[in-house]
């Protein structure tokens, strides 16, 4: 089983570290991974060993909100009149499975439902509000997105608060050293007392807005479990203690001992750190800016046909079988079947393909895609929680939420990291106090380091380059299935591919046509139209290839007179007064029509491992067709451009060795494997991974799935509608093969930033704590003032993620 949680009140790497070792020996835990920068717990359990509810606890132990990660929707009730209904309600929903919580309000009609979308959807609750007899309407649906947003606005106002008290207590505090004027009555000679006094009184406003910092980071501390809100309350704490004591001091001595007042330095600390904060969220929330295109992306109405009337509906009360007209320019509401009509579809924001895409009946429409100047009607057959642009926000949400292992690194530094920084700062503020004598300079030494250290950094590095990185790749129609994907797809040396739809179109297409009878009176086109039209009534594979061939003339095929077909040899017929048979060579020589030339083109043609079809007219073969399942166009390039890299390639088919042949001639892989049962590719695969080559396999992601699954990367060619998600790492959903490359490429530079992130954060640290605490100073350098340790911790973690957000730029 697996479940998701939201994690509230983690600020650095060493919070996620926290979490991560206090569960890790829970039980039935069988993984147990925090994000930081989604700010979730994701874990895999044995439902019968674990308990849940000891896992929530352990969290909280350590000072961290925790809830399960839920969807909520908020519901328009009609028909309630009593307390009695809100009851009835309540009571009966709760006993269904998947709903965790249900309020009901009476007076304002609506009912809030907190649900797990894996086990119940939103059409399902509303089904049981109505079998209860109320009826049930949506409302408006929260996203995580926009309530980071508002989280934002908040700390952008807090931020602006902290700067309106830090203005004044900075004038001050500084006032008398540069000449700025002040009342007499602040007055630092005469009036010491008032001097500190005002200063301290600018200071409480700073703390409160920032006493996250100290209701999170001390009781941390009492656990022995510190964060980064740990290190920022300990050194503003000293400070304004060291200040209270000056404080008294002043009260007995006087104007003397001002030199120890340093409010102003503790009030800099946090305001400095609060507009990293805010710089830091504000980065953050542009990683997740493709999520927000795509949410934003999906049409809110559909107009839906009822006994031939159309009706406004809201997506969420479309249901599979509606029948749902788009018109010219508006959006294509849902996925569906078109059964009426026919249209050009821009398919660009799910497919990345610029070329709109013709629709006709039969073909497959897609949620959130734009109609262009046709008016189709469609059939929905899918619900809204199911759409493809449903999977890919699901499996883009999904991706971000798994960490490649060059995080594990940094993960195990940032557990060890505060408790050692603050063992760092302890040893540094007893030396210098021992070495000078001097408490005020150790104390300033103490708080430097303490302030200066940065686990944020750490923790940042490789979660938002895996965030901007995943939401890049969705947008060039590459999904990516997280960090350990994106990780190991630069390291690939070796790609195997299947072959039917994979290197190939996957559907039998004309090839070759050639004359070789007195046809004088017939075009290769007429020819072809008369087997087409006879083909209609086959149940044979090939005859799609004879009908696409003609599709732009279906209208003109002929009615045949009688069909007759012949079991694995062909079909015969009479079509426009003219005895018509099609087939292989068995059907040829049963009808007695084969000869000399048209065996020798044939043996040509098979060769070239076409299926050769014999055509002949009244008794006389006048014409021979070569069907193959062509290469895609990009076929040839995509395996010269992987070798030229290094990569070596295989094929690998279930067709004959003769086909298979021709078909890695024609690509030029270096090694071909023939009539290979979809069993056996998981174990050529594994010989080839024994041969010590990182391998990834390209199929179609359903009958190659022991592959998929066995290889080291699995990348799934297909739409992204209906193929296996399971099964694959990376799914190229334009069905390109040139998005392999892109893959490689984007993980290729993912993982030179997630280095260039991680490097920056251990340089930042490694250079800067040694700078606090005074090994300059030692041998006649400078010494780092607390107020600049502050400023350099803030616009490190900063640093670290407009780095990643660099990935959005990313080209092919």
């Amino acid at each position: 089983m697996k479940k998701t949680y939201d994690i509230n009140g983690m600020h650095c790497a060493a919070c996620a570290r926290n979490i991560e070792t206090s569960i890790s020996s829970l039980e039935g835990l069988k993984k147990g991974s925090v994000n930081l920068t989604t700010e979730k717990l994701f874990i895999e359990y044995d439902e019968d060993k674990i308990n849940l509810k000891e896992l929530e606890a352990k969290v909280k132990e350590l000072g961290f909100g925790i809830e399960e990660d839920l969807e909520f929707v908020k519901l328009r009730i009609e028909g309630m009149t009593c307390a009695s209904c809100v009851n009835n309600i309540e009571s009966s929903l709760r006993k269904i499975n998947g709903i965790r919580e249900i309020t009901v309000n009476l007076t304002t009609e609506t009912a809030f439902v907190r649900y797990d979308r894996n086990v119940i959807t939103i059409k399902e609750i509303m089904k049981s509000i109505e079998r209860i007899g109320f009826k049930a309407a949506f409302i408006d649906r929260e996203r995580d997105i926009y309530e980071k947003e508002r989280k934002l606005k908040l700390q952008w106002y807090q931020l602006l608060a902290a700067i309106g008290f830090m203005v004044p207590l900075l004038y001050v505090a500084m006032g008398p050293m540069i000449g700025l004027p002040l009342p007499s009555f602040l007055d630092h000679m005469s009036e010491p007392l008032n001097y500190a006094l005002v200063q301290l009184v600018l200071l409480i406003p700073i703390v409160v807005i920032a006493r996250r910092f100290y209701l999170m980071g001390i009781p941390l501390l009492l656990r022995r479990k510190p964060n980064m809100d740990s290190l920022v309350a300990i050194g503003t704490i000293s400070a304004m203690v060291y200040s209270l004591y000056s404080m008294y001091t002043i009260i007995k001595m006087g104007h003397s001992a001002m030199e120890g007042l340093y409010f102003e330095t503790a009030g800099m600390i946090i305001t400095l750190i609060l507009l990293g904060k805010y710089l830091e969220s504000r980065a953050k929330l542009k990683t997740a800016n493709n999520l927000k295109k795509l949410y934003e992306i999906a049409p809110k109405t559909a107009i839906r046909i009822v006994d031939e009337v159309e009706e406004v509906v809201k997506i969420e009360n479309l249901e599979i079988g509606d029948l749902v007209v788009v018109k010219p320019g508006s959006q294509v509401p849902i996925d569906g079947i078109v059964v009426k009509g026919e249209t050009y579809v821009d398919e660009s924001m799910l497919t990345g393909e610029s070329l709109p895409v013709k629709k006709i009946v039969g073909g497959s429409v897609f949620g959130g895609t734009q109609n262009k100047n046709g008016s189709i009607v469609f059939r929905v057959n899918k619900d809204n929680d199911n759409t493809a642009l449903a999977n890919i926000i699901r499996f883009i949400e999904d991706a971000q939420s798994v960490k490649a292992p060059i995080a594990r690194l940094a993960d195990t530094i940032s557990g060890y990291f505060v408790p050692v920084v603050i063992g760092i700062a302890v040893v540094f503020f007893v030396f210098w106090l021992v070495y000078l004598g001097d408490l005020e300079f150790a104390l300033k030494i103490f708080i430097a380091i303490l302030v200066i250290a940065c686990p944020c950094a750490l923790g940042l590095a490789t979660p938002t380059a895996i965030m901007v990185a995943t939401g890049k790749g969705a947008e060039l129609g590459v999904l990516i299935k997280g960090g350990e994907a994106l990780e190991e797809a630069h390291k690939v040396s070796a790609v195997v591919f299947d072959k039917t739809g994979t290197l190939t179109v996957g559907a039998p297409r004309i090839t070759d046509i050639i004359m070789v009878g007195d046809t004088k009176e017939l075009s290769e086109r007429e020819v072809i139209r008369l087997v087409a039209s006879l083909e209609v009534a086959s149940e044979h594979p090939l005859k799609d290839a004879f009908l696409e061939h003609v599709k732009g003339d279906v209208d003109k095929l002929l009615v045949y007179e009688y069909f007759i077909t012949y079991e694995g040899m062909g079909i015969s017929g009479m079509v426009s007064g003219i005895n018509v048979a099609a087939g292989n060579f068995k059907l040829m020589e049963k009808l007695a029509v084969v000869d000399s030339v048209s065996l020798s083109e044939a043996d040509a043609l098979s060769k070239q491992g076409a299926t050769v079809i014999f055509v002949a007219f009244d008794g006389v073969v006048i014409a021979l067709v070569g069907v193959k399942d062509p290469l895609k166009e990009e076929s040839i390039g995509v395996i010269a451009s992987l070798k030229k890299r290094g990569l070596r390639t295989y094929l690998i088919t279930g067709d004959n060795e003769k086909t298979a042949k021709v078909i890695g001639d024609a690509v030029s892989v270096d090694q071909v494997y023939a009539g290979v049962l979809p069993t056996m590719k998981g174990e050529i695969v594994q010989e080839i991974q024994k041969a010590g080559f990182v391998v990834a396999m390209v199929g179609d992601g359903i009958n190659d799935a022991p592959a998929l699954v066995q290889s080291d990367i699995g990348i799934a060619v297909g739409k992204g509608t209906d193929i296996a998600l399971d099964s694959a790492d990376i799914i190229l959903v334009k069905n390109d093969l040139r998005d392999i490359l892109v893959s490689f490429d984007l993980s290729r530079k993912t993982i030179r930033n997630i280095k260039q992130n991680l490097f920056w954060a251990f340089f930042y640290n490694i250079i800067g704590i040694p700078i606090a605490a005074g090994v300059l100073f030692l041998f006649g350098g400078p010494l780092l003032s607390p107020v600049f340790a502050a400023l350099a911790m803030s616009f490190s973690s900063v640093t670290v993620v407009s780095n990643a957000l660099r990935l959005r730029w990313f080209r092919p």
